[in-house]
């Protein structure tokens, strides 16, 4: 009986049930964030009103406004200071690019100037040697006359013979000369006579007032040189020739 009792409690016939109408979740949490919502923005409305009636936030304005000038005025030297540094930098970069171009038109000049030291010395050297063969030429030689001057030769320390020849034709205005000049040496090796005429030793010559002929020959090991011979030939016929003693 007790048992039956309980269940009818617990069934839809039960006396003490009450019905009511269900409201979905999302309402009822956006009723209370509705509700919340107001509540903060009334609380910050009466935080702001308090300190307005206060006069705390007048300082904090001020002080807010002076930093802000503050700050444009800093943005404006710092832009000046910008300014000023790229000038300064641009002056720099122009002075670096002429001191490189200077520097570099200097060793230009040096060059030159060793060049033209050079040439000046070599000059001289020429002159010298004309100036050796202006007395051994005559005044009345024949005209088409070929000569040998200036004859030197020299063994240099690594068994070189150097030598140097200028041919002339004493006239004024003489017809011009093709030919050959040829070397001929004499000396001793291992105490007996040695000569010696190799095609190194000769040139082909073509001049027409002078022409100043030179080389280096390389001697056989063991040679003691004592003279050089230079025949100038046209053909096969031989037009002046000059021995030289060492």
């Amino acid at each position: 009986m007790r048992l039956r009792l309980l269940l009818r409690r617990l069934t839809v016939s039960a006396p003490r049930m009450a019905v009511r109408s269900a409201l979905p979740w999302p309402f009822r949490w956006a009723m209370l964030a509705i509700v919340a919502g107001f509540c903060a923005a009334i609380a910050l409305w009466a935080f702001e009103f308090g300190k307005d009636i206060a006069g705390l936030d007048q300082g904090n304005k001020e002080q807010l406004q002076q930093a802000r000038s503050q700050i444009e005025v800093l943005r404006g030297q710092l832009d000046a200071m910008t300014l000023e540094r790229n000038k300064a930098q641009s002056v720099a970069d122009t002075a670096d690019t002429a001191m490189t171009a200077e520097k570099v038109a200097q060793e230009k000049l040096a060059q030159l100037n060793k060049q033209l030291e050079l040439d000046n010395q070599r000059l001289k050297d020429d002159l010298g040697f004309f100036e050796q063969l202006i007395p051994a030429v005559s005044s009345d030689a024949n005209p088409g006359t070929l000569a040998i001057r200036g004859l030197q030769g020299e063994v240099l320390k690594t068994g070189e013979l150097k030598w140097q020849v200028l041919v002339i034709q004493a006239s004024k205005n003489p017809v011009e000369f093709n030919g050959q000049l040829e070397i001929s040496l004499t000396g001793l090796l291992d105490n007996r006579p040695w000569t010696h005429a190799a095609p190194g030793l000769k040139q082909a010559i073509k001049i027409r007032q002078y022409g100043r002929l030179s080389g280096v020959y390389q001697l056989p090991t063991q040679v003691v040189l004592k003279s050089l011979t230079v025949k100038v030939l046209e053909g096969s016929h031989v037009r002046t020739v000059q021995t030289l003693r060492l």
